[in-house]
């Protein structure tokens, strides 16, 4: 994974706390099921966030990237706590939570989801200090204390942070005319108490450990050639003389507090969305604290002062060992060295949209053209495939409008740039940009703003609903009549993240698609009732539906003798109305097989209930992100692909869609995929029915069992035609 993602792509690639449902709706009252049928939402997250530590602790992946999986560990709880712990609590102190989706009192999911927090970051910082930690160091890269270093590096040091740190830091005491300062969300914060040697009097002080200089300060190189750095704290820590001369140091210590930074926006037709919205995400820095981490060396006193100062729980302090904040090991990440990385991959253009003629331009047009094409992210190119289509469709004369959503894009996006370029050569460009998207709401104000100048026609999406669907339509004229050209994805359109998330996406000039997205952009731009569309299941009005009608029919077909099936690979389940459609066709004797990366609401395997279930998950080098709906349909397959996770707010408070596919290489190309990820010869884990995941990665001798990824990368790169790379 990249290890300079931002929050916002650790958010959405974490399983999406940004696609969490907030409320706590109640669960489908079915007298025939169990009511303890489903696993508790917060604690399968913490469960998925376990299998991503799992991978930190395999010895059997490259040193860096476990370093990384460590970095993104920590920054998934971030925001774990941030959102859905932090709404949890706003709800227990107003009064409004109800009973969780398996009937738990919030305040017994509060103390569960803080007690397996509690476990999973000791473990956490075990793993750095006694696995990592001293394997970087075999490796020649080491992360050094003070105490570690001699008089030369230490007089180095001193001139380090005498030029470059001693000035912008800012210590603030804390007496009677000077009030404990405001300590913001996920700053790393030095605890100091001082004594006035002439007065005897005892005082304390907070330093904000900077966040625009680097987390680790590298030393000078020595004669070995070893990469060595000490972590910015703990150089700071060794200077405080200099920041209180004259004053006694008498203990210092790190912490951190992590606040409530969700942003809600109450939305109502008549108001300006996005001065609304700038407004909650200037009050996003003061949410409450809701988890003060603490190095387990601190005193009494000092941790007292804190609990008092920051009105904190005993259950929300964590005592962990030196350093805080492992989210600052995507650093080490830009380190240098391929031997301990992932083997370099470079996406191929994807076969079907490579010229037919040798040495001819490619056109994404033509090549659409001639079929349905199928491209799966990372192993096939983005630029080349999504960037091209928009790219080319920017400078085409015959083209005379360009419509798509944005739901979270780079920071310098050659999508956005397209966009801007079409409109300023006089093309009709319609950018439905999301401003709402969790963390990265910024950042699309920003891009709105620039699309707005560049005379795009910028519109927000509907009151009340988030849009993240992921649709670009083009319409072009070729012979005097219309076409339509449209690209339906999984993902977001997103050059960065196309890297290292694995998605799915559609391109297709069939007429009935094109009019299903013409009739779906004029209802996210203007005033329309949604109707049922051809090709296309739109939520919040259809999309539930349509499924559980698809769910339905393989059960009678079941129950019939007729041949059934259901594949699904998605991100997240929790709906229950879906979870209990599974249920029902498991009993009808359905096959299900279900490949979920984060978050499990359903049981598999249970007596009566699931028997005929099975639930695998897969986290590797690149993150499962496509979204995948198949069904048998007694020999004549219906697969969809799509935004929407099963998750409640993706089904009732978004606009998403899912497309059918209708080639039958397309069908095929699934339907392989689904069979190497429920192989028994795939690494994966396995959801047992008692709602803990075990990991299969090695066979019965030991080997290590087949990397999916791996495989597919293969795969792909084979189907390969030409020297077209990216």
């Amino acid at each position: 994974m990249d290890s300079d993602q931002s929050l916002a792509d650790i958010g959405e690639a974490t399983d999406s706390l940004d696609e969490y449902d907030l409320d706590e709706s109640s669960s489908v009252d079915d007298g025939s099921l169990a009511p303890e049928r489903y696993l508790d939402r917060e604690l399968s997250w913490l469960a998925f966030n376990q299998r991503v530590l799992d991978l930190a602790e395999d010895e059997m992946l490259p040193l860096l990237e476990r370093t990384n999986f460590l970095a993104i560990f920590a920054s998934n709880l971030d925001e774990f706590f941030m959102v859905r712990v932090a709404g949890l609590k706003r709800r227990i102190a107003t009064g409004l939570a109800v009973p969780t989706n398996i009937g738990t009192p919030p305040a017994q999911v509060l103390a569960e989801v803080s007690a397996k927090a509690h476990e999973l970051q000791e473990r956490h910082a075990r793993a750095f200090r006694e696995s990592l930690k001293p394997q970087l160091d075999d490796a020649g890269i080491h992360v050094e204390t003070w105490a570690d270093l001699g008089e030369a590096d230490r007089l180095s040091l001193d001139e380090i942070f005498s030029s470059q740190i001693f000035p912008v830091l800012m210590p603030l005491a804390v007496d009677p005319a000077h009030p404990f300062p405001y300590i913001s969300g996920l700053s790393l914060n030095l605890s100091i108490r001082v004594r006035n040697p002439k007065s005897g009097k005892e005082e304390f002080a907070r330093l904000k450990v900077p966040t625009n200089l680097p987390r680790f300060i590298q030393l000078p190189d020595d004669a070995s050639g070893r990469l060595r750095y000490i972590p910015l704290e703990d150089l700071i820590s060794n200077h405080l003389g200099d920041l209180f001369p004259g004053m006694e140091i008498i203990a210092h210590h790190e912490f951190r507090v992590t606040r409530n930074e969700d942003v809600e926006v109450e939305e109502d037709e008549s108001e300006n969305l996005i001065q609304a919205l700038e407004k909650q995400i200037l009050n996003r820095r003061f949410g409450p604290p809701i988890r003060l981490e603490i190095t387990d060396d601190m005193d009494a006193v000092t941790l007292g002062l804190l609990v008092r100062e920051l009105d904190i729980t005993e259950q929300e302090v964590y005592r962990l060992p030196a350093p805080l904040d492992l989210g600052g090991l995507f650093q080490l990440n830009r380190i240098d060295r391929p031997e301990l990385k992932y083997p370099r991959h470079v996406p191929t253009t994807s076969v079907n949209l490579l010229p037919v003629e040798p040495n001819a331009a490619p056109d994404i047009f033509a090549s659409i053209a001639r079929q349905d094409v199928l491209v799966h992210h990372p192993y096939e190119s983005f630029s080349t495939s999504v960037q091209a289509f928009l790219e080319q469709a920017a400078l085409d004369p015959n083209v005379l409008a360009i419509k798509q959503t944005l739901y979270r894009t780079s920071g310098d996006s050659p999508i956005v740039e397209a966009l801007i370029a079409a409109a300023e050569a006089g093309k009709a460009v319609l950018a439905l940009v999301e401003i709402k998207a969790r963390f990265d709401e910024t950042a699309n104000i920003s891009w709105a703003r620039k699309l707005e100048k560049a005379g795009v026609h910028v519109v927000y999406g509907l009151v009340g609903l988030k849009t993240h669907c992921k649709l670009a339509l083009v319409v072009r004229q070729e012979g005097g009549v219309l076409r339509h050209y449209s690209h339906i994805g999984t993902g977001n359109y997103n050059p960065k993240t196309s890297r290292i998330y694995e998605d799915l996406g559609l391109f297709t000039a069939d007429d009935q698609v094109g009019k299903d997205l013409t009739r779906l952009f004029n209802e996210l731009s203007g005033y329309a009732i949604e109707k049922k569309f051809k090709r296309l299941l739109v939520a919040p009005l259809h999309l539930r539906n349509g499924l559980l009608k698809r769910i339905n029919a393989e059960a009678a077909n079941a129950r019939e003798g007729l041949a059934s099936g259901i594949r699904i690979k998605l991100n997240s389940i929790v709906d229950e109305a879906i979870i209990d459609a599974l249920y029902r066709a498991s009993n009808a004797g359905v096959p299900v097989e279900l490949v979920v990366r984060g978050i499990c609401g359903l049981k598999p395997g249970q007596p009566g209930l699931s028997e005929n279930i099975k639930v695998r998950s897969i986290l590797g080098r690149y993150l499962e992100h496509a979204r995948i709906f198949s069904f048998h349909n007694n020999g004549d397959p219906q697969v969809f692909i799509g935004s929407a996770d099963m998750m409640h707010r993706n089904l009732d408070r978004r606009v998403e869609a899912l497309v059918r596919l209708t080639s039958p290489d397309h069908l095929r190309e699934l339907d392989d995929l689904f069979d190497l990820a429920m192989s028994d010869d795939t690494s994966s884990w396995w959801l047992e029915p008692d709602g803990t995941w075990t990991r299969h990665n090695r066979a019965q001798d030991g080997a290590p069992l087949q990397d999916m990824q791996n495989v597919l990368m293969k795969q792909i790169s084979q189907r390969k035609r030409g020297g077209v790379l990216r």
